[in-house]
């Protein structure tokens, strides 16, 4: 398992949202740097957005989920186009950030 983990739970569906293209990126110096991407599993997980064994360095990052293309997949609008969420690595514990989503709302929280 990756240090950075994610899922996305659909709270309309009561399902994992699936093959969610997902990017994680790192601030550096004010701006943006992609270092890891990929999709949602059948469970609506990511569990390798870091190489096995890669710890991220503290700092802050952005977890941004293409919640367009999910939702587009599935013919439902949607108010949230991506969802953008940033959040500050302190030291090498595993961080695991979840994505409680429906189409017009969406909740947060650092996991275990």
């Amino acid at each position: 398992m990756s240090h950075i983990t994610t899922h996305i739970l659909d709270t309309t569906l009561g399902k994992p949202a699936q093959e969610v293209p997902i990017q994680l990126e790192k601030s550096v110096n004010g701006a943006w740097e992609q270092i890891g991407a990929g999709v949602t599993n059948t469970d609506g997980r990511l569990p390798n957005l870091l190489p096995q064994g890669e710890f991220a360095e503290p700092g802050i990052y952005r977890i941004v989920f293409d919640t367009a293309f999910y939702f587009n997949r599935l013919q439902i609008k949607t108010f949230y186009p991506s969802v953008k969420i940033e959040f500050e690595v302190f030291d090498q514990s595993h961080y695991h950030v979840p994505l409680l989503l429906n189409p017009f709302g969406y909740s947060t929280y650092r996991g275990s």
